[in-house]
C-alpha cells in the first residue's frame, strides 16, 4: 500500500484513493482460555508476519487468553473475509506445530465466526449529513 504524500492517511492504487481500516475479533473454539503461556505471543509474531506478507497494515493486535483484537488497514480488493480467513487459517497451522498439546484440547483451533467494524477517521453521522448536503449543494448551483 503506497501512502500519498499530501495525507498519511491515504493509500494509492493506480484506480483509487482509500482508507480502509477494520477492527476484527475472533475467538477460540469453545471460547477456550488456550492463546496463554507463549501461545500469545507467537500468535502475535504470526499475525504480523502474515499481514506483512500480504501487505497488510496492522496497526495494532492484543491478544486475550480466550480472544483476539486487530486493527488492520488494507486494500480495496481484500475482503475482511478474506483477511480473517488467511489469519485464522496461517496462525491454526503454525501455533500447532509449535504447541502440539493444542491439537487434543482443540481439532479446530478457531470458531467459524468473527466481528468485524470498519474504522475510519470520519464517524457515520459526518459522512450522512456530506451526503444529503450534496444534494442541496447540487440544487443550489443549477438556480
Amino acid at each position: 500500500m503506497k501512502k500519498t504524500s499530501v495525507d498519511k492517511r491515504w493509500s494509492v492504487s493506480n484506480s483509487s484513493v482509500y482508507n480502509l481500516g477494520y477492527h476484527i475479533i475472533w475467538c477460540p473454539k469453545y471460547r477456550r482460555k488456550v492463546l496463554v503461556d507463549g501461545v500469545d505471543i507467537e500468535l502475535k509474531r504470526l499475525i504480523k508476519e502474515k499481514c506483512d506478507e500480504r501487505e497488510w497494515g496492522l496497526e495494532n493486535v492484543e491478544v486475550m487468553e480466550d480472544h483476539v483484537h486487530i486493527f488492520v488497514k488494507c486494500r480495496p480488493t481484500d475482503s475482511v473475509a478474506y483477511i480473517v480467513a488467511q489469519l485464522k487459517g496461517y496462525t491454526s497451522h503454525e501455533l500447532k506445530k509449535l504447541f502440539p498439546w493444542l491439537n487434543s484440547r482443540l481439532p479446530n483451533l478457531w470458531t467459524r465466526s468473527y466481528y468485524a467494524e470498519s474504522i475510519g477517521i470520519i464517524n457515520e453521522e459526518t459522512i450522512k449529513r456530506y451526503i444529503e448536503n450534496q444534494k442541496l449543494k447540487s440544487n443550489s448551483s443549477h438556480r
